[in-house]
């Protein structure tokens, strides 16, 4: 193996991991914003019930409605002790800011194995972006918020079954102007 393809080997391998980073980064903001909503969801239901529970109280003098009021609301009050101590909205988006970093990154990584494959850039130049790459990495994830094994799980679901990083000729046909695309019919009026 010589220099440029022991280069270009390290590359795709940073280019890989930085891809399952950038993913892992935005499923975690997805999962943190879910659980977000969901906390919000169940705070304004239980809320209600507490609500009605003793309104009922005030209207009937039910020993249940009281029983009902006094559980439902030491539900509520753990679980705004929860949502207290922790802004899940602000963790999410420091998960996104993450991952608009390393999309940034990636991509600069997949121009770089570009440029190397056409061959017009010297070993020097290579390894100067390489390590300049490598610099802006540590730094993002110097700043980054830790992920999860549920977003890593997730992010990988994503890659490798759904290919959210993948498209075919055609998809990306679709997207461009006619005389951009691939796949395009040259000569419509001859046929």
């Amino acid at each position: 193996m010589d220099s440029r393809d022991l280069i270009e080997s390290q590359l795709r391998e940073c280019f890989g991991r930085v891809v399952y980073s950038h993913k892992t980064h935005e499923k975690c903001a997805d999962i943190l914003l879910n659980c977000h909503k969901r906390i919000k969801f169940w705070q304004i239901v239980l809320s209600s019930v507490t609500t009605v529970g003793f309104i009922t109280i005030f209207l009937t003098e039910e020993k249940i409605a009281t029983m009902t009021g006094a559980v439902v609301s030491a539900i509520l009050l753990c679980l705004n002790l929860y949502a207290k101590d922790s802004d899940l909205r602000e963790l999410a988006q420091k998960h996104r800011h993450a991952a608009v970093e390393l999309w940034y990154i990636r991509e600069k990584y997949l121009s770089l194995i570009t440029d190397l494959r056409i061959g017009r850039m010297s070993m020097d130049c290579i390894t100067g972006r390489r390590d300049a790459l490598l610099k802006d990495l540590h730094s993002v994830y110097s700043g980054a918020q830790s992920t999860n094994a549920r977003a890593y799980k997730k992010a990988q679901g994503a890659l490798q079954k759904c290919e959210e990083m993948t498209f075919s000729d055609d998809e990306i046909d679709n997207l461009l102007p006619d005389g951009l695309r691939k796949n395009a019919k040259r000569d419509i009026g001859n046929t």
